[in-house]
C-alpha cells in the first residue's frame, strides 16, 4: 500500500496509459500526435517506476525518473524544432508524406 492506494491501482493505470499511447502510435499519422503518444508511454513507465520505488522505500527509481523527464523534455524541444523545419519545407507534418525525404 502506498498512502492507502494498492500497487494494483498503479499497475492498471500505467498499463492503460501505456496501451493508449501504443495504440496512438500505431493508428495516428500526425507527427505531433505521435510525439504526444510516445510521451504518454514514457509517463506510464515513469509512474510505474515511481510507484515501485515508493513501495520499496528506495529513492533511486525516483531520481532516475527525474533525469529521464529532463532528457525527454530536451528531446521534445529538438523534435518540435525539426518538425517546424520540415513543415516549413514541405507544408505537411503527416508521417506518410515524410517518407519521400529519404530520397
Amino acid at each position: 500500500m502506498i498512502n492507502g492506494v494498492s500497487i494494483d491501482f498503479y499497475l492498471v493505470l500505467s498499463a492503460v496509459l501505456f496501451t493508449i499511447g501504443a495504440v496512438g502510435v500505431f493508428v495516428r499519422r500526425n507527427t505531433i500526435i505521435l510525439f504526444m503518444c510516445i510521451e504518454l508511454m514514457l509517463s506510464a513507465v515513469s509512474l510505474l517506476m515511481i510507484a515501485f520505488s515508493t513501495l520499496h522505500n528506495d529513492t533511486s527509481g525516483q531520481v532516475f525518473v527525474f533525469f529521464t523527464m529532463a532528457v525527454a523534455a530536451a528531446e521534445v524541444a529538438v523534435g518540435l524544432a525539426i518538425l517546424s523545419m520540415i513543415y516549413r519545407n514541405s507544408k505537411s507534418i503527416d508521417s506518410d508524406t515524410l517518407s519521400n525525404l529519404k530520397n
